[in-house]
């Protein structure tokens, strides 16, 4: 059960006295930074609870129930927002969720998760509904799902999951008792990846200081493609501490900004701005374990000698001016080259 998930120990330890208590709540909120892992705990909890074949309170994992438990079909690209004003049920039938459409949870999925939840559970003991991206529920949508969780049926549980609490309301997360989940640890992530997913150490070490906490960043993480991208933005890094060579920042400029590249652009400036705060850690702290980039310590080191320490948290402020100005819509090129001259110091 939760013994394979990486991270939040406290809330492993609150949902075990919980569920061996025989006190799991009507309606828990699942709240924390996206990509942690709130749905799989969420998904585990049902797991804990349908599992025919439990060992110590830990659901088996491979009986008929906890196989079905994950297995959703959604719609597919092309779908309308009337598809998705329903409960999209598990292969099996006591565990379903709503999704937003185009950003947004509507209130008829809400009224369909209302009916649902009425319902007797088909084949186990309690039904479980989860309401992905709760946030992202209009007015409608809200005042729907309070009117359930006021009367909150005996034999079905709500998990709302959200990575903003604050955004729901307050009548909704009174209703709630609330679990909150951090980012997790880089050393668990990396044996997460090592153990689960078969990457090779070098690149779980990797994916794991890049993930900034989120389990699914790391895991959706292109290691080579990623080390592409990173080596042009070193070579920005570098021509602006080390050679001065304008004419070659500007090409760089040029191709993120090509049509091959364009849709990466928000990439290359995050990858750059992690690169930039390898080199000022270093230069500041002289502590080389504070690097994100574990492969380049050496030539961040390097970096960090010849840098001027007070440029480069000036770097870092141009880098989060520009994402701000892309509301409005800027000249990306003229931005990244205006960007890089600055950093030249032309």
């Amino acid at each position: 059960m939760f013994s394979k998930l990486a991270g939040n120990l406290n809330v492993k330890q609150t949902l075990g006295r919980l569920l061996d208590n025989d006190r799991l709540p009507n309606s828990l909120l699942f709240a924390g930074p996206d990509g942690i892992g709130k749905r799989q705990f969420a998904l585990e909890t049902a797991r804990a609870v349908l599992c025919i074949d439990k060992t110590a309170g830990e659901a088996c994992g491979v009986c008929a129930v906890c196989r079905r438990i994950d297995k959703f079909t959604f719609p597919k690209a092309d779908a309308k927002g009337e598809d998705y004003d329903v409960v999209f049920f598990s292969e099996h039938p006591d565990v379903g969720t709503v999704i937003p459409f185009n950003r947004t949870l509507r209130v008829g999925s809400i009224r369909a998760l209302e009916v649902e939840a009425n319902f007797r559970p088909f084949e186990a003991k309690s039904r479980f509904f989860i309401v992905n991206d709760a946030d992202k529920m209009n007015d409608a949508a809200a005042n729907a799902l309070l009117k359930t969780l006021e009367e909150p049926p005996l034999t079905s549980h709500i998990f709302l999951i959200t990575s903003r609490p604050d955004s729901l309301l307050a009548t909704i997360r009174s209703r709630c008792q609330t679990l909150r989940f951090g980012p997790v640890s880089a050393g668990e992530i990396e044996e997460y990846l090592i153990n689960d997913r078969a990457l090779a150490h070098h690149e779980a070490a990797l994916a794991a200081r890049l993930s900034r906490g989120s389990i699914a960043r790391a895991v959706s993480l292109n290691v080579e493609k990623f080390k592409q991208q990173r080596g042009r933005m070193f070579d920005v890094v570098r021509h602006a501490i080390a050679t001065g060579d304008r004419a070659a920042m500007l090409r760089i400029s040029e191709e993120m900004n090509d049509a091959k590249n364009k849709d990466n652009f928000g990439e290359n400036l995050e990858i750059l701005e992690s690169l930039i705060h390898d080199v000022w850690s270093v230069a500041v702290s002289g502590d080389r374990s504070r690097v994100v980039n574990t492969d380049l310590a050496d030539e961040i080191e390097g970096l960090a000698q010849e840098a001027h320490a007070a440029r480069l948290p000036q770097w870092l402020k141009l880098i989060r001016e520009m994402r701000l100005n892309f509301i409005v819509n800027i000249n990306r090129k003229a931005a990244s080259d205006s960007l890089f001259l600055a950093m030249a110091g032309a």
